[in-house]
């Protein structure tokens, strides 16, 4: 991965690609490139959605290898939610087709002068844009649907649902997993208004025809990638949990230890917590023919995703994760599976961070938009952001501007992004993440959980001050360093 492709898309002439050689941006990937990139090429002070800003998306060193774990993809850009320098992360498979195409990073910079959408296409032969106004205001199934189409089936895209199109705070870039389901998303600080600023609907690559990007020592890769794989495999939660019962394995762990947010961050536990937990949610799965345990990328060998299908049998969305299923879960006191599934897959297609609308959607109820449980007003409530009614921009807009705009004192926010899973008080080293990273409240800056909650790589007190500080910073430091490659499991 020597190149980096910019996307200029104007205002002052037609949108055009530039190829050019990494350069200084030589030994950077994933979260490392995408900051590096938006602290050295866009001003501070620009607006988030103006033509200064700029939308940076980098596969991590090893993608495109037959490393292990390497399948994550960063998404940096100056964040319209938070104000700051933003990194959200996806998996799916286009890591993997960027480092084989031999692209470091695609940069969208620039502005278009007028309202229109383009498609960007990318394989061995070189990159087109192209202009995509047949699938303006569609969701993202519908948008890869007639991608697929037109493409082939042996494609990955990235794309934005009707939020990132309407520069909605809580807009995501959804990536499509191996089975083309835009189930995979770069989920947190706006970054799908970012790329809607650029009048890029969606991004395909095809590696067809290009090998796997080979080692320089093919031995030494293979034993280092072979002691790696029997760490994770050996480990009780990347070798038992997670492929078990997903990241959903953790509802009733962080619930017993009270630190499960619930009826907007009112208390920290769900007294139903058992019926959404990640072992009933296998259970369900398997039942109906779903799956329990799936790679959302070639190479992952956690295999902590699934296929959740409805009470006919039908796919309707991939396992709901940790996230999200307590942010549409406890954090909103509903307890049925089947209506949490379904509003990820309304997050998914509209192009919406399930978190920040699990948030919204919580402090919604709070103002009296809806009653704690209701479940069948929170799908109401989604499919507003997804029509673009002023109450649907509203929400879409996130947790903070649904607060203020309904005068509601408990909203769960920091620099504007709302707080995930773990309820501060009673996890306090994520507290001191959520407050001192320029991500915003993101736990997966510095998850201190490890420590605080599943005694993994030491224990920290989580009621107690002592040692946070510490466990927070170094996670951070930590966390930083690994993304340059290979981004954690995100628990989204």
């Amino acid at each position: 991965m020597d190149k980096i492709l910019r996307i200029q898309m104007g205002p002052d002439h037609p949108p055009k690609a530039v190829t050019e050689p990494i350069g200084d941006y030589a030994g950077s990937g994933g979260r490392g490139m995408t900051s590096a990139v938006v602290a050295k090429e866009v001003p501070p002070l620009c607006h988030p959605l103006g033509a200064e800003n700029k939308l940076v998306i980098a596969p991590g060193l090893l993608s495109g290898s037959a490393a292990a774990m390497s399948g994550r993809i960063s998404v940096g850009c100056k964040s319209p939610l938070t104000g700051g320098i933003k990194e959200a992360n996806s998996g799916g498979q286009a890591a993997q087709v960027l480092g084989r195409l031999g692209y470091a990073a695609i940069v969208l910079e620039g502005k278009p002068a007028e309202d229109k959408l383009y498609k960007l296409v990318v394989n061995k032969n070189g990159v087109e844009i192209l202009p995509a106004n047949d699938l303006k205001m569609l969701g993202n199934y519908d948008a890869v649907e007639k991608l697929t189409a037109e493409y082939g089936d042996k494609i990955c895209c990235l794309s934005i649902g009707q939020a990132g199109e309407m520069k909605l705070g809580a807009a995501t870039v959804a990536c499509t997993d191996m089975e083309l389901r835009p189930s995979r998303h770069a989920g947190r600080g706006g970054v799908g208004a970012v790329m809607g600023s650029k009048g890029i609907k969606a991004i395909v690559l095809d590696d067809s025809g290009l090998s796997m990007r080979s080692p320089k020592d093919s031995d030494k890769f293979k034993e280092a990638n072979k002691a790696f794989v029997a760490g994770l495999k050996k480990h009780p939660v990347t070798g038992q949990g997670l492929p078990a019962y997903g990241t959903n394995v953790l509802t009733n762990v962080v619930n017993e230890a009270g630190g499960y947010p619930t009826y907007n961050f009112k208390t920290g536990r769900f007294d139903k917590a058992a019926a959404i937990s990640g072992e009933t949610q296998a259970e369900t799965e398997t039942a109906r023919g779903g799956q329990a345990t799936h790679g959302c990328h070639r190479g992952c060998v956690i295999r902590c995703s699934g296929t959740y299908m409805d009470k006919d049998g039908h796919y309707l969305t991939k396992q709901p994760e940790y996230e999200t299923v307590w942010a549409h879960g406890g954090n909103c006191g509903i307890d049925d599976l089947d209506s949490i599934a379904m509003l990820d897959r309304l997050d998914d297609d509209f192009g919406l961070d399930t978190i920040e609308m699990g948030a919204t959607i919580g402090v919604a109820m709070d103002a009296g938009l809806a009653e704690f449980g209701d479940a069948a007003r929170a799908i109401e409530l989604v499919k507003e952001v997804g029509k673009g009614t002023p109450l649907g921009r509203i929400l879409g807009s996130g947790a903070g501007v649904t607060g203020k705009v309904f005068g509601v004192e408990r909203v769960p926010v920091v620099k504007n992004q709302s707080m995930p899973a773990y309820d501060p008080r009673a996890v306090q080293g994520m507290g001191v993440t959520y407050a001192t990273s320029t991500m915003g409240a993101d736990h997966t800056a510095g998850y201190a959980v490890t420590a605080n909650i599943m005694g993994v790589g030491g224990s920290v007190d989580a009621l107690k001050p002592e040692g946070q500080i510490e466990l927070s910073r170094n996670l951070q430091i930590a966390t930083a360093a690994i993304r340059i490659n290979r981004p954690r499991p995100c628990l989204k």
